[in-house]
């Protein structure tokens, strides 16, 4: 039995194509993995706040010195890490946004990303904390074609953010599923679709 995180991340609800395609994965995945548990947050329509000048100094005060206020400053982040150090797997649903993440996903990251928590910092450099074994899996939706070998391979900083980010902090196993070409047309649109669900339906099968 496995503990799924599952996030999506765009604002729009029934319009939004990365939101259908993680929701297609993960009851897929629990009709084939009954007993899986699946926390799911959604970052789209509840947002966490962005770090703030308190959170910074809550961070980076050790737990016995921190003050009531600097306590209360970092209970959020603490509870994400805590939610994200206790799933196994992880599901992230993201659209790109001028060539990047969304800025609602760009806040949990900052969240979640906190030295002592989820990296080591020392004279040797920097070490991720999470288990490295722990597998995500991200589905993106794009209006145009960035990936490799594409003419705007060079635009995409969605992809590379996303594996660095997630490498920082010890998560190196991360699969992509890229539905592109949304906004190009109906063939392309609908060809770009049914790859994904196709992509969709093997990672269901050996993820």
């Amino acid at each position: 039995m496995a503990n799924i995180l599952h996030i999506d991340t765009s604002p729009r609800g029934e319009r939004s194509i990365s939101r259908s395609l993680s929701y297609e994965f993960i009851t897929s995945w629990k009709d084939t993995h009954v007993g899986d548990i699946v926390t799911y947050r959604d970052l789209g329509h509840s947002p966490v706040p962005h770090v703030d000048e308190s959170w910074i100094a809550a961070a980076f005060t050790p737990p016995d010195a921190r003050t009531p206020q600097l306590n209360e400053a970092i209970k959020l982040s603490d509870s994400l890490i805590d939610e994200l150090l206790a799933a196994d797997r992880y599901i992230f649903g993201v659209p790109m946004y001028n060539l990047n993440i969304p800025s609602t996903f760009k806040a949990y990251i900052d969240q979640i990303v906190r030295v002592g928590r989820t990296f080591a910092a020392d004279e040797n450099g920097f070490k991720g904390l999470v288990d490295s074994s722990k597998k995500v899996l991200i589905i993106t939706s794009r209006g145009g074609a960035f990936s490799p070998g594409t003419p705007f391979a060079a635009y995409d900083y969605q992809e590379p953010y996303l594996r660095a980010i997630l490498g920082f902090i010890g998560l190196i196993d991360v699969t992509f599923i890229h539905a592109e070409n949304l906004n190009t047309g109906d063939d392309e649109r609908e060809k770009s679709l049914v790859a994904a669900k196709e992509a969709i339906a093997e990672a269901v099968a050996n993820w």
